[in-house]
């Protein structure tokens, strides 16, 4: 086991919070009254009317169980499958699937069919409870993220590891820690946590981001050439723009993204065509990987537009 690994098991998750373990629970006809009625007196209770076949279902279900487990008790989860409960599905009048109703003080307050994103779910149990917080998991993810920007790639790594024990396919929490793989250029762990990443996570933002480090990475360690000789060879003949970029290279794998990106921007304003964009075409993965927001991002966009449009 790998050290990261180690790490990942050694704390208790971030924020992680204790709620009743009835918090979340599956009920029926005869004990809808005591789970959902009688319970609503004390605390709002959400009932989740679905059924096995019903694929919105499945889709609504999880997103439901982590804004309850979220609101920290707050509100109560009751689940009915209406194939096992025909009698009461027809008695509260379900006609489609996913259908969730809230009970306050023994009474139906709210409710909607269908699938929702998880932001108007959020919303929905607002209503019931006044807004609820940031998960532990959103805790965890920002304090990981955090630790990245402070270059402190193990504590980030062993929070990742956390997030992963609790929801295995989280597309950030696996994203990050491949970037922390990679920060100790451990390409190949890097590349067993990406295989990891659900199919439904291919495309998340956070996970392209890492797969595109991963290219670089991967490239770089075939083609980064020796830094001081490629630094002399700039320096003797400013005009070789296959130095430039080599250099360009060498300076991204050593992790020196501002060097880098002056380099490839050197490239470009010299000759934007060189190599069939190859400047552009590394500039753009560096932004990518650093992520929209990065200073170096939005300067190095901006310089960019500058040299093209100049």
């Amino acid at each position: 086991m790998d050290e990261f690994r180690k790490a990942s098991m050694a704390e208790p998750l971030i924020g992680q919070a204790s709620v009743a373990p009835d918090i979340i629970k599956d009920s029926d006809t005869r004990n809808f009254v005591a789970d959902v009625i009688q319970k609503s007196r004390e605390t709002p209770v959400i009932v989740d009317f679905w059924a096995p076949w019903c694929g919105p279902c499945k889709t609504l279900g999880p997103i439901i169980e982590k804004v309850v487990k979220a609101a920290g008790g707050k509100v109560r989860l009751v689940k009915i499958n209406i194939d096992d409960n025909p009698q009461l599905a027809q008695q509260l009048q379900i006609q489609s699937i996913p259908a969730v109703y809230a009970f306050h003080q023994g009474q139906p307050v709210d409710g909607f069919v269908g699938a929702l994103p998880e932001s108007q779910v959020k919303a929905f149990i607002e209503r019931l409870t006044g807004t609820i917080g940031p998960s532990p998991v959103e805790q965890a993810l920002e304090a990981a993220k955090a630790a990245v920007a402070a270059n402190d790639h193990g504590a980030a790594a062993n929070i990742f590891g956390q997030v992963l024990r609790h929801e295995p396919g989280n597309p950030v929490a696996l994203a990050g820690l491949a970037r922390c793989y990679l920060a100790r250029k451990d390409v190949a762990n890097a590349k067993k946590t990406l295989a990891l990443t659900p199919k439904e996570h291919a495309d998340h933002p956070d996970v392209a981001a890492a797969k595109t480090a991963l290219q670089l990475a991967e490239d770089l360690a075939q083609k980064a050439g020796d830094l001081g000789k490629l630094s002399a060879a700039v320096a003797a003949n400013p005009t070789d723009l296959k130095a430039r970029f080599d250099l360009g290279n060498a300076q991204l794998a050593g992790g020196d993204h501002a060097a880098a990106i002056d380099s490839f921007l050197d490239v470009i304003k010299r000759n934007n065509a060189w190599n069939e964009g190859a400047a552009r075409a590394q500039l753009i993965k560096i932004f990518e990987v650093l992520g929209p927001k990065h200073e170096l991002t939005t300067s190095g966009r901006r310089r960019l537009s500058a040299i093209l449009f100049s």
